[in-house]
């Protein structure tokens, strides 16, 4: 053999070493992979069966102390937001009014106390909003410089079913809406008394259904107001987005089956943080009252609205 095949053939082996040894390296990780592959559908199917039986046991248990908590039940609560806003200038040239001061102080509190019965439940709720602004102006001496009302509002609820199923009642509302400042309270007043069913198809979402609800509305004022015979619905809602984040929404409507200008709603959203019962709150308030646009002597039927940004402090117990 010379010298020249002898080096072919050591070349030759030189390559094809290292593709055998790939190739059994391969086959090595496909049979480690298809080992780990079925270890792994094991235990998943382990941690299924595990899963499954947590849930029911969760479920058993929750069922449990169901039992053993006795009727009736009661809750409530009290959330109350503080906002405020203090500002000052002198001689700030910039503005048309260059010294002046301002003060601005909200205050909402929310409170509540459910009774719950094995076949009733008696649902209250009371929301108080308000409000007053101070703005001077030092160079104008003819100019208000006391607080005046900014936010002005009172609403209580008093809700009671029979239950025929956990997730429906027949049930009657009473609610209550005015404002307390400024010789306002019950001038004008609403009052709402129904009968109809209730919803409850989750634990944080309660859904009113009245189509048999009469409006009453109380005025000393020279307008008219009108009470109607109508619809009233009430959606409240009470969600923890995440931890330490809470949402509330309560939705209130009366529709006026003897003219649409008697209908009215008012929507309101709290949400609120709270580390150790205090944090940061803020709420939303949204209204339409054609008759109240009215007695204003306004043309349209402006959205009503305010928000109050401040700190919370939340308190609660079962």
């Amino acid at each position: 053999m010379t010298n020249n095949t002898t080096w072919l053939f050591t070349i030759a082996f030189l390559l094809s070493a290292p593709l055998a040894l790939l190739s059994q390296t391969a086959e090595e990780l496909a049979a480690e992979k298809a080992q780990k592959s079925q270890q792994l559908d094991s235990l998943k199917k382990e941690l299924k069966a595990l899963t499954k039986s947590v849930n029911n046991l969760e479920t058993d248990v929750a069922s449990l102390t169901d039992q053993l908590t006795p009727y009736p039940r009661w809750k409530k609560g009290l959330l109350a937001n503080l906002g405020f806003n203090f500002s000052s200038f002198d001689s700030w040239l910039p503005k048309e009014q260059p010294n002046t001061s301002a003060i601005n102080i909200g205050f909402t509190t929310n409170g509540f106390i459910n009774g719950d019965w094995e076949n009733a439940f008696w649902r209250n709720n009371v929301n108080l909003t308000l409000g007053w602004l101070k703005f001077d102006d030092k160079d104008n001496p003819d100019d208000i410089d006391r607080f005046q009302v900014s936010a002005d509002a009172l609403n209580m609820t008093s809700l009671y079913g029979y239950k025929l199923s956990p997730k429906f009642a027949i049930s009657t509302l009473g609610e209550y809406r005015t404002s307390v400042l400024e010789g306002k309270f019950n001038n004008p007043g609403y009052l709402d008394l129904g009968l109809g069913a209730t919803w409850t198809p989750i634990p944080d979402l309660v859904v009113v259904m009245h189509p048999l609800n009469y409006n009453f509305v109380f005025s000393d004022e020279a307008f008219s107001y009108e009470s109607s015979l109508g619809a009233k619905i009430v959606a409240d809602y009470t969600k923890r987005i995440v931890k330490g984040l809470n949402w509330k929404s309560n939705f209130s409507a009366f529709l006026s089956y003897e003219d649409g200008d008697f209908s009215n709603y008012t929507w309101v959203n709290t949400f609120s943080t709270a580390y150790k019962g205090i944090g940061i709150g803020l709420d939303i308030g949204l209204r339409s009252n054609k008759q109240e646009a009215m007695a204003a002597e306004l043309e349209d039927n402006p959205l009503q609205a305010y928000y109050i940004l401040g700190i919370t402090y939340a308190l609660s117990s079962n």
